[in-house]
């Protein structure tokens, strides 16, 4: 893990696109501006890892599916 200080105002680059900006510090809280192509998704870790978890489940669940659909043909 790459480990980077930056203070208020300051960014970071990541490739030729996206920029994360640190826009305030209040306390234990941190926000950041993030500047980047509408192609590219960008969600909080949590978000990220519910999307995540419920695309699995789906994806279990049409196996499953096609599984009983071969076995009655």
């Amino acid at each position: 893990m790459l480990v980077l200080t930056r203070k208020r105002n300051e960014s970071i680059q990541i490739g030729e696109d996206i920029e994360i900006k640190v826009l305030s510090v209040d306390g234990d809280q941190i926000k950041l501006g993030i500047n980047a192509p509408k192609s590219v998704d960008i969600h909080r870790k949590e978000i990220y890892m519910a999307i995540t978890e419920q695309n699995s489940e789906a994806a279990n669940i049409s196996s499953d599916l096609l599984r009983l659909l071969e076995n009655k043909e």
